[in-house]
């Protein structure tokens, strides 16, 4: 069988090796080349296989098919311009292409709740970790209209500290990290807050949003914690879920609180609903759980390519 060659732009970073370690076991996608400034000529490990990092300015980027950029922020839209010029469709993982971020044009790429625009695009902008563990847990519930108008939707997130990247920071060090759990980007500063809002605004949603990350001291997962005030009292909120996730594989509705457990290198949104009690004004708590690195990053991404290129949408990725 002819493999689709695809390359990965950054990827030394925790979501770039993901990504080369996916490819390596896609049954149709082939490894073309794979960018680290910082490495270049050096070899690594990743997926059972030996890659050998190209710098950036090197990658032969009309030998792919389909480019994957996770370059940093601000550092990846020149590139993504450069992989199109040669020809190549690509799926940006930075947040220079995200709603919210000065640019409105390519596909918003949560998946499930795009496949039609992505499957023709030339770029999508892939989400960031802690929207799509938000966004995907929202969205019933803005879709059917119950979120209660002008009212604050609360968010409580913790991340497994692989969402910072591998950079080398003082803070993120084990001994800084470990037995510890602290809230940071305190009040409603934090960077994925544009691409959440904008999202939330083009879906019609009336209701101010209220985020807090925090630090947990493992090396992977979001949990994040959702409070919503509703229009009105929902006798079954479990089924508008089940509704709206049914058939999709990458998406699963739990009786139980979903953990971290649960989805740690897995593709997939775990979520959680339960309604509020001793409360004024009729609320629910919904609970989603996802790898950051997986459908947070890496996963998602390949999600997008398998749909942009016409391919099984699971296929080389663990559910």
């Amino acid at each position: 069988m002819n493999k689709i060659p695809v390359g990965v732009l950054g990827a030394s970073g925790y979501a770039g090796r993901e990504l080369c370690a996916l490819i390596q076991s896609h049954p149709q996608l082939t490894l073309a080349f794979a960018t680290a400034n910082e490495q270049r000529g050096a070899t690594a490990r990743v997926g059972g296989r030996d890659v050998t990092y190209l710098a950036t300015e090197d990658a032969p980027l009309s030998a792919a098919h389909l480019v994957f950029s996770a370059l940093p922020h601000g550092a990846s839209r020149q590139w993504v311009s450069a992989a199109r010029e040669a020809g190549a469709r690509v799926v940006d993982l930075s947040s220079d292409l995200r709603p919210g971020n000065g640019c409105e044009g390519p596909p918003y790429g949560l998946t499930e709740l795009a496949r039609d625009r992505i499957r023709t695009a030339d770029v999508v902008a892939n989400p960031g970790c802690y929207p799509t563990s938000v966004l995907f847990a929202l969205a019933p519930a803005v879709d059917a209209g119950i979120v209660a108008p002008g009212s604050v939707i609360h968010v409580s997130s913790a991340s497994g500290v692989s969402g910072a990247g591998n950079s080398p920071k003082r803070e993120l060090l084990f001994a800084e990290v470990a037995q510890d759990f602290r809230a940071y980007s305190i009040g409603n500063t934090h960077r994925h807050l544009n691409e959440m809002r904008a999202t939330l605004t083009t879906w019609g949603a009336d209701a101010d949003l209220v985020f807090t990350p925090h630090l947990l001291p493992v090396s992977r997962g979001i949990l994040s914690t959702i409070t919503i005030e509703l229009t009105a009292p929902i006798a079954d909120p479990m089924g508008l879920w089940r509704t709206a996730f049914e058939g999709e594989p990458f998406l699963e509705i739990s009786s139980e609180p979903p953990a971290l457990r649960d989805v740690v290198h897995r593709n997939v949104v775990r979520v959680s609903v339960t309604p509020l009690n001793s409360v004024r004004r009729p609320s629910l708590l919904i609970l989603s759980a996802i790898d950051n690195l997986m459908k947070g990053a890496a996963g998602q991404a390949l999600q997008n390519a398998n749909v942009m290129l016409g391919l099984e949408e699971t296929q080389g990725l663990p559910t």
